[in-house]
């Protein structure tokens, strides 16, 4: 059966050995069922994305030999959708305002000895959960900056029991409620990670999601986001990550292993294939 599957870099610096790593991954696995590549452009982040490293984006994969259906999916092009599904979820009692800033939901948590640690990081202690309506409406109505959460409790309560299955791992049952109630959007970026990532893969028809295994645990989530907003369920396959000599993997930062400066270098397509199955066998 021939799959669709996507490669979904955000354009915030120039795609490194593990990029390319994950975008061959989920090329080849569109090419052995003679299925389709989809590229998507994750720039939602419209602070720290740029032109020039889309641009790069393109010239570097085209460089690498892959080739993607268009047109290409831009997030930015497309934060009604977005809306709609976040409007869905209010709709439903799914969501709350969330007044705190990143510096007093540190204060809290350190007043309390600590928080629970999720996957993302320490888990939101819920302060603003607990607000009244009425409270919530008139700080709303009084134009005071929130993000909206997702009641995690509420949409656990409402989906029930949820599994997904990855092609390495088999069958996975969720456990959502490890990351708490997790931010849905933030005044200066109208959508997340989570709830963009999975209403695109719906969208684009994608139907085996690849990615690397530092997203495994994020699937939970997208699980609980596909019930609620009653979307396709693709299957999954999270690959190992490319990492270096000490272990680690790599990141932007690693700007002497980018592609732009591999082929300044002088590699070849070839050397820097070469390359990342050297790195693949560390």
């Amino acid at each position: 059966m021939s799959v669709i599957t996507r490669f979904a870099p955000s354009p915030t610096g120039y795609l490194h050995l593990g990029h390319a790593y994950s975008a061959l991954f989920a090329e080849q696995a569109a090419a052995r069922s003679g299925g389709q590549f989809l590229l998507r452009i994750e720039d939602i982040d419209r602070g720290r994305c740029r032109a020039e490293f889309e641009d790069a984006i393109y010239e570097d994969l085209a460089w690498l030999g892959l080739e993607w259906e268009t047109p290409v999916r831009r997030q930015s092009d497309h934060f009604e959708d977005y809306a709609r599904a976040l409007g869905e979820l209010s709709a439903s009692g799914l969501t709350y305002p969330c007044f705190c800033t990143r510096k007093e939901i540190e204060t809290e948590i350190d007043a309390a000895g600590g928080a629970p640690h999720g996957p993302d990081g320490p888990v939101y202690p819920g302060t603003c959960k607990h607000l009244s309506e009425e409270e919530r409406e008139d700080r709303v109505g009084a134009g005071e900056a929130h993000a909206v959460r997702l009641d995690m409790d509420a949409a656990v309560l409402r989906t029930g029991p949820l599994t997904w299955h990855d092609a390495a791992a088999g069958e996975v049952t969720a456990a959502p409620d490890r990351f708490g109630d997790i931010v849905l959007a933030r005044k200066d970026t109208p959508t997340s990670y989570h709830l963009s990532v999975t209403l695109d893969d719906h969208i684009q028809g994608v139907t085996l999601v690849t990615r690397g295994t530092d997203l495994f645990a994020a699937t939970d989530v997208h699980r609980v986001l596909q019930t609620l907003l009653d979307l396709d369920v693709p299957r999954y396959h999270h690959h190992s990550l490319l990492t270096g000599a000490d272990g680690k993997r790599f990141a932007k930062r690693e700007k002497s292993l980018t592609i732009r400066e591999l082929r300044a270098a002088g590699k070849t397509t070839g050397d820097v294939l070469g390359l990342m199955e050297s790195y693949a066998d560390v």
